[in-house]
């Protein structure tokens, strides 16, 4: 808006010309030079006037910063933002592959790809690239245990029970929001596992690890269940972003084993939780702040743990492609034995929206957890009070409470007990203080004492038919 005040309207104009001649009202009026001067002045004022105000249809006088006239902001009024939010411009790019080793029968790992807002799901060529847009993207690695296919059936059951939770529903309202689908999503798969071995005998045991990632905008959130692995490549630096949860790693967090010596530990194979074994899990949440040219690796330990991670980064850094990285990360860790399973899903992060990322950033990168809002808590409902009644004098006692029946379990009769407001007809000699008019109500519905009769002596007769029977043989 322009920082000049309202101009005055002609009438304002005349008037401010008029007061200085006013001021010898003796001398008969203005002379002739004055009055050209003050035409003159009038003339200029009038040039340097704002344009006529324009009404809109609304009724609303709009004015821009030249003076003329723009329907829809009213002079003084900011201009609203626009209501529609544009969505952010972040691109994946992605691939995963799987493969069964060297010593392994079958392949019990699985993973998952999908575009939740597209609501597709695989790596057809038109899904290898994606936007991601309001309900995100997801992907994951699960890796199966239980032998006799009954590992395949668990990771399985995982990405789809997965990937089933998190389509569901309405579009994430926040970055809360879409986490807590995520672990709830988790934990519905162990569940639903940990029933089907259950009812099946021949998978009794079976489990799987999980390690799920969701994105939104640039926060990426992962749901980590076992020793499967997450790492992010930023710049030239590989960081694991995700906690193993197995016994080795417990043994190296407390100082009782080295990477070194991890390497070579006879039970590095057990995991401390899987989906499955139990009615319930708890999911490791993490989250990392995505910058331009992010790299994510999922992966599970049939390539953690025969791949070192030097060279795993050296792979990310040189191939541009994720197909042509899961090939040569599957293919080193088959040439150094493959002796488990292979999965690998690769995406690289691009767009407008994602910073570049800083030396803060790039030195910054670690394992860090997502902590959750604490879900409201339930209000115990206020039960109302009583109402309280002051009795006047010579008024009768009134209670709030309704007609009430009383179960003797001594007496036998139910006796149901009228309002404490009739209190005529009370007889205090009557025994027990009963009001007379208390209907007592006997029951009515048992079985008549010929039946009973009749059945005891039916009893009776049998017991001797059969004694006699037992005594004759």
């Amino acid at each position: 808006m322009s920082d000049k005040g309202p101009s005055m309207t002609n009438g304002a104009t005349a008037e401010a010309e008029k007061a200085p001649g006013a001021s010898d009202g003796s001398a008969g009026g203005p002379s002739k030079a004055e009055a050209s001067k003050a035409e003159a002045s009038k003339a200029e004022a009038s040039k340097g006037e704002a344009s006529p105000s324009v009404r809109t249809a609304d009724g609303k006088t709009t004015v821009d910063e030249r003076g003329t006239s723009k329907p829809g902001i009213e002079k003084g009024e900011a201009p609203k933002p626009s209501e529609s939010k544009s969505p952010p411009d972040i691109k994946v790019r992605l691939f995963g592959r799987t493969d069964v080793g060297q010593v392994r029968e079958h392949n019990e790992d699985n993973f998952i790809v999908a575009d939740l807002s597209k609501g597709s799901r695989g790596l057809m060529e038109s899904d290898r690239t994606q936007q991601v847009g309001d309900r995100g993207t997801l992907m994951g690695v699960c890796d199966g245990m239980g032998g006799a296919a009954a590992g395949e059936v668990a990771s399985q059951l995982a990405v789809d029970i997965i990937h089933q939770k998190m389509s569901q529903g309405d579009v994430p309202k926040n970055h809360d929001d879409l986490a807590m689908r995520l672990v709830n999503a988790i934990e519905a798969a162990g569940l639903r596992i940990f029933s089907e071995a259950k009812l099946d005998r021949t998978r009794r045991g079976m489990g799987t690890t999980a390690t799920i990632a969701a994105v939104m905008d640039d926060h990426l959130f992962l749901g980590q269940v076992g020793d499967s692995r997450a790492y992010i490549l930023r710049g030239e630096r590989l960081v694991q972003v995700t906690r193993d949860q197995s016994l080795v790693n417990q043994l190296i967090e407390a100082g009782q084993l080295t990477e070194e010596e991890a390497e070579t530990f006879e039970h590095n194979n057990i995991i401390l939780q899987a989906l499955g074994t139990a009615d319930t899990v708890q999911v490791d949440l993490t989250y990392v702040l995505l910058r331009e040219g992010d790299t994510l690796l999922l992966c599970s330990d049939g390539l953690s743990g025969m791949v070192r991670n030097d060279e795993i980064r050296e792979v990310l850094c040189a191939a541009e492609e994720p197909l042509e990285a899961c090939k040569v990360l599957t293919d080193r860790a088959n040439q150094a034995g493959g002796h488990d399973n292979i999965t690998v899903v690769i995406a690289k992060f691009e767009g407008d929206s994602l910073e570049a990322p800083s030396k803060d950033d790039i030195d910054g990168l670690k394992y860090q957890k997502y902590p959750l809002p604490e879900p409201p808590q339930a209000t115990a409902p206020t039960m109302p009070e009583p109402s309280r009644r002051v009795k006047e004098l010579n008024q009768a006692k009134v209670s709030s409470r309704p007609p009430a029946k009383l179960w003797s379990h001594a007496n036998g009769p139910d006796i149901e007990v009228g309002e404490e407001s009739e209190l005529e007809g009370y007889d205090e000699d009557e025994p027990g203080g009963r009001h007379r008019d208390d209907p007592v109500v006997l029951p009515t519905d048992g079985a008549p004492q010929w039946l009973v009769a009749l059945m005891i002596a039916s009893a009776v007769a049998c017991a001797t038919i059969a004694g006699y029977t037992l005594l004759v043989k």
